[in-house]
C-alpha cells in the first residue's frame, strides 16, 4: 500500500474510495506500557457495502450474500489492534478489509466435472482386495487342524 491516502484496490481497476471508509479509534489492550493508556491505537474500519457505488452491482450483490453474517445494516467492519502504532493498525485494517471484499466478490468457482475411474484401476483394486481376503482366509483356525 502506498500510504493511507487515496483508494484501496480490491481487484483490477475496482477500488474503495477513501471517502466511503469510516474510521474509529479507541484504546487498545495489550502491550505498550504507559503509552497505551494515552493513545488510541485500536482501529475499527467500517464500509457501507449496501450503499456504495464503488463496486459493480454484480459484485455488490455477491458480497452482500456472502458476508450476510458479518453485516450490520449493510455495513461491514474490521478491527485491528495487533500493533502498538495507530498507523500500522490502520494499514492492517485496510488490508484486511480489501482482502475480505476481494474474496467476497470473487466469481464462484467452476462446478467440478466428475471424472470416470478407469476400468483397469477398478479391476486392479478388486483383484488386490480379493487376494488380501484369500490371505486372511488362509490364516483362519479351520485350516490349521
Amino acid at each position: 500500500m502506498d500510504g493511507m491516502s487515496g483508494s484501496h484496490v480490491i481487484r483490477g481497476s475496482v477500488s474503495l474510495p477513501e471517502a466511503e471508509l469510516m474510521w474509529r479509534f479507541s484504546r487498545s489492550s495489550g502491550p505498550g506500557g504507559q503509552h497505551v493508556n494515552t493513545s488510541d491505537s485500536k482501529v475499527e474500519l467500517s464500509f457501507d457495502l449496501a450503499k456504495t457505488e464503488a463496486l459493480p452491482e454484480v459484485w455488490k450483490q455477491r458480497a452482500l450474500e456472502r458476508l450476510a453474517g458479518r453485516l450490520v445494516d449493510g455495513v461491514v467492519t474490521v478491527r485491528s489492534s495487533e500493533h502498538r502504532s495507530q498507523w500500522r493498525n490502520r494499514e492492517a485494517a485496510a488490508v484486511r478489509l480489501t482482502a475480505l471484499l476481494a474474496e467476497a466478490t470473487a466469481p464462484p468457482p467452476k462446478p467440478r466435472k466428475p471424472t470416470r475411474i478407469p476400468r483397469g484401476i477398478n479391476e486392479r483394486r478388486l483383484r488386490q482386495k480379493k487376494q488380501r481376503s484369500e490371505t486372511k482366509q488362509g490364516r483362519s483356525a479351520r485350516n490349521w487342524v
